[in-house]
């Protein structure tokens, strides 16, 4: 064997394909050449923004005699997360069973390669013995010697350890808590694990959990229609997504958000960006907004707009994966800043301006650099300098336009282009989210692209494929790649009805149906039926970076199940709820993006239709989503483009019908007649 890796699209594995590692990527013959020589199978997952896999590339892979011991004891074998997310999820699983700890990337796993079960597991292995640990050399020879005189030991713990994975999914139990008492265990959760001090969840590195701040948002606006007021959630979310916003975190210059922050107070971040970061928190910031203007969370998203418009779109309209945290032989070498480069720049007033603002005026935060990031509230820098309002916000914008200007000479981060279909799917709802705050038709345009792109690159006759790159679509699609583009094609269908958008969403319900679904005990596998089959099938519900196929999948056939009147997709989201509910039950804050769901049940979910002329449907559908009510979806169904228009709706219209506004409000099921009158609609959507 030699490397094979020179052939494939992923940025990750073509950095991989010089190396004189014998690289394989993963397919079914490999696998069988591994079993045929009865050689483990050395498994490498990770991404090409990881730092540590980046170490590991170039201290251990890029070495000779390394390579000469996992070229004769192994079978080598290099995946792509973010293009196998099903492998990922199982090894990664695998791997914080094994070690009894969480983990990150990359994932290094020795697989009995009969089984593919791993026998051995662990991250990051340094080149060198350090800390009383082999080095990585000294490592894999030990490996290899246990292999081949401890089969019988290994597959007997093998056995155990696929046993430990099926567990995982348990059968369907009663509840044993009252949906109020869940929903109020995981408000209670949320509150001890918030930093009061400096906002956000946890007390080291920061990461932003859009999915922990949804549901705060959720919380509070269904506690007060009931007539309380959780003024501490709500605070808890301005306060988080106020430190984010003035945080190193967030790109003050470019826009966009950053993968975490390395210090509890925000300033340093991981210099990564991921796509999903930022169309998550687009979608936080956004429903914020509805509670009243902010100048700071606008700036965030117009500028995030902004870097996902001239960095990060391809020309078709979807949007790249990822761009690295390396430049310059640095990490953050990009974004990093010296006092004496910024101070000639710019203006004296702009300077002032510049440095009280970001507090260049004190010591550097980042290798004697200064990550940039806001030390203080705006309105209090202006008081500081005693500087009119106006002016002042002329002086920054005019030293942020210069200094980006400059950071755009600098060599840039390496941006991974590839397409993914899941992210893109959440992008595509971020997106929408933001057109009922700001900048409607730019924002609605966005992500119509993303929806025309995936459809048409990515949606084939065998279903919707995992990513598209140089051209092709690459890998069949799992859970998230489903569920997610289902749930934005919904938030799109709420602000701008198409008669393609509601048919691609019906296919994805009919294959999440027909392919992931588990008709025994409810849920979505995360790969589908029709994959090949794996050491298990695993059905993710914990909230993570991204939040979890079943989370979505549940939420958005449950929507979409009342929307059309189907009841099968009703039914499957609504069983999957129900065989959710005893893992949530023993970690509610840890499956905020899945009480999601049960809040469309245990709550009245109002579907708004409106039918008519799309110029007479707009100023009530503009009226009605104003402010911030989950339990409501408001869809606009113009006669010019029906598409697939609910079937409990009248089929048969007069003309004058058709020339002005009638509603139908569907209430979890429960169908009104026409409503012809703004004003009597809002009070059966206010009682």
């Amino acid at each position: 064997m030699n490397n094979d890796l020179k052939h494939e699209a992923s940025l990750y594995l073509s950095a991989h394909a010089e190396q004189p590692v014998h690289w394989q990527p993963w397919r079914e013959d490999t696998l069988l050449v591994a079993k045929r020589d009865a050689k483990p199978i050395y498994l490498s997952i990770g991404y090409a923004g990881s730092h540590w896999c980046q170490v590991m590339a170039e201290e251990s892979y890029s070495q000779a005699q390394t390579a000469d011991i996992l070229n004769a004891k192994f079978c080598c074998i290099k995946v792509d997360r973010e293009e196998r997310p099903d492998l990922d999820r199982i090894y990664l699983t695998a791997t914080q069973l094994l070690n009894q700890r969480s983990g990150g990337w990359p994932i290094n796993a020795i697989l009995d390669p009969d089984t593919l079960v791993p026998f051995f597991a662990g991250h990051y292995f340094p080149a060198e013995s350090l800390h009383g640990q082999p080095g990585f050399a000294d490592l894999l020879l030990r490996l290899a010697e246990a292999f081949s005189e401890q089969r019988d030991a290994i597959s007997e713990a093998g056995g155990a350890l696929r046993n430990k994975l099926q567990s995982l999914h348990p059968p369907t139990l009663d509840p044993q808590m009252e949906d109020q008492d869940l929903l109020q265990t995981c408000r209670q959760e949320l509150a001890e694990r918030y930093d009061a001090s400096e906002g956000g969840f946890g007390q080291g590195i920061k990461f932003a959990m859009p999915s922990s701040i949804e549901h705060l948002l959720r919380h509070w606006a269904y506690a007060r229609n009931a007539g309380d007021n959780d003024r501490a959630g709500l605070d808890m979310v301005m306060t988080t997504l106020t430190r984010i916003a003035r945080g190193g975190i967030y790109d003050h210059l470019g826009g966009g958000f950053f993968r975490y922050a390395t210090d509890k107070q925000w300033r340093v971040p991981h210099f990564e960006k991921v796509l999903y970061d930022s169309a998550l928190l687009l979608g936080c910031y956004a429903q914020s907004l509805k509670l009243g203007e902010d100048a700071l969370f606008e700036d965030a998203i117009r500028r995030t707009l902004g870097w996902l418009e001239n960095e990060m779109r391809h020309p078709e309209g979807a949007f790249f994966a990822s761009q690295d945290g390396m430049s310059q032989g640095q990490s953050g070498g990009y974004y990093l800043w010296r006092r004496e480069a910024i101070k000639p720049l710019l203006d004296e007033k702009a300077y002032l301006v510049f440095e009280t603002l970001y507090g260049i005026d004190r010591p550097a935060n980042c290798e004697n650099k200064w990550s940039l990031h806001r030390r203080d509230a705006w309105r209090s820098v202006v008081e500081r300098l005693s500087l009119e309002p106006d002016d002042a916000a002329l002086s920054l914008d005019r030293a942020r336009s210069v200094l980006l200007e400059t950071r755009a000479q600098r060599p840039a981060p390496i941006t991974d282009e590839k397409i993914l279909t899941s992210w893109n799917g959440l992008l595509m709802a971020g997106l929408c989210q933001c057109a009922d705050v700001m900048e409607e038709d730019r924002t609605l345009g966005m992500a119509t692209g993303i929806a025309d792109f995936l459809y048409r690159h990515c949606w084939e006759e065998h279903g919707l494929s995992v990513c598209w790159q140089n051209g092709k679509s690459h890998e069949i699609g799992f859970l998230e790649d489903y569920a997610n583009t289902l749930a934005g094609l919904l938030e799109l269908l709420k602000r701008r009805w198409r008669a393609q958008d509601i048919l691609f969403a019906r296919a994805l319900a009919d294959a999440l149906l027909e392919h992931f679904y588990d008709p025994e005990q409810g849920g979505f596998f995360l790969n589908a039926a029709t994959q090949t089959p794996n050491i298990y099938r695993p059905k993710p519900t914990v909230d993570e970076a991204l939040p979890p196929g079943n989370a979505t999948a549940t939420s958005a056939m449950i929507e979409l199940g009342r929307l059309l009147g189907v009841d099968a997709y009703l039914d499957a989201g609504l069983n999957s709820l129900v065989w959710a509910r005893a893992i949530m039950e023993r970690y509610p804050a840890s499956h905020c993006a899945g009480l999601r769901g049960l809040q469309l049940t245990a709550f009245d979910h109002q579907i708004v239709i409106l039918r008519g002329p799309s110029s007479a449907t707009a100023s009530w559908h503009q009226k009605l989503t104003l402010g911030l009510h989950p339990w409501r979806s408001c869809y606009a169904i113009p006669y010019e483009q029906p598409g697939l228009v609910p079937g409990y709706l009248p089929s048969l219209v007069g003309a004058d019908d058709q020339q002005r506004v009638t509603a139908f409000l569907n209430e979890s099921g429960s169908i009104s007649g026409p409503i012809r009158a703004l004003e009597v609609l809002e009070q059966r959507l206010d009682r």
